[in-house]
């Protein structure tokens, strides 16, 4: 883990896209607070489990492009914590804008290819090769990105084992994989001729639980 302090101009120009960022993450989260869209619960008995070995093509099968908007919480034995975040995804970077419950700026966490970044209110940046130590190191709880950017989307990652849990509509209620328990409590409404993404997901890692509610889902 790398505390780096940027360059003087380096910091003038990402505190002025920093703060934009953070007006324009809570501007949408306002107003997605005030549209609570429906959403289909999903039957919890478990039809038939499978299991998927890792796809050796696994590094060229990213993950779908999205950008969404929702809320999280945090539960584990030295913390807990709830709020909001604003996450773009792209095949070639990411970019995580976390709020409070009361719409303060907490974190922004991003990935390029020089790998991941975490920079607080205070515009310290800290760097990493992975997004679960950073996070872990610098918030207190452990922030899955490899495999959540697949989870989030009802799929699982290509890379590694995993098991999955399917209901008699053929829906993934469940997914085991790298420690990590996902289970799908809700999806958003179904449209014609469009993938149905979950709504609310629930991971769990040892003692840590992590709640998150989508409000708006944009794929791309």
């Amino acid at each position: 883990m790398r505390n780096l302090q940027p360059p003087s101009f380096w910091l003038k120009i990402n505190r002025q896209a920093l703060y934009y960022k953070i007006l324009l993450g809570s501007l949408f989260l306002c107003v997605s607070a005030c549209v609570t869209p429906t959403h289909q619960m999903v039957p919890e008995t478990t039809v038939k489990t499978i299991v998927i070995e890792p796809d050796a093509n696994a590094q060229t099968t990213p993950a779908a492009d999205f950008n969404l908007l929702g809320r999280i919480s945090i539960q584990s034995r030295n913390q807990n914590f709830s709020g909001s975040f604003r996450w773009q995804h792209l095949t070639i970077s990411d970019e995580i804008l976390l709020f409070t419950s009361l719409g303060q700026a907490i974190a922004e966490i991003a990935r390029d290819h020089n790998g991941f970044r975490l920079i607080t209110t205070k515009l310290e940046a800290f760097y990493a090769n992975d997004a679960e130590s950073l996070t872990e190191e610098i918030l207190g709880w452990r922030l899955p990105l490899s495999g959540l950017q697949y989870w989030i989307q009802g799929v699982h990652s290509p890379s590694t084992i995993a098991e999955k849990d399917l209901n008699n509509k053929d829906q993934v209620i469940a997914v085991r994989q790298d420690g990590w328990t996902i289970q799908y409590l809700s999806y958003m409404p179904a449209q014609p001729n469009v993938a149905t993404f979950p709504r609310t997901l629930s991971l769990h890692y040892e003692d840590l639980k992590i709640r998150l509610v989508i409000d708006s889902w944009n794929s791309e």
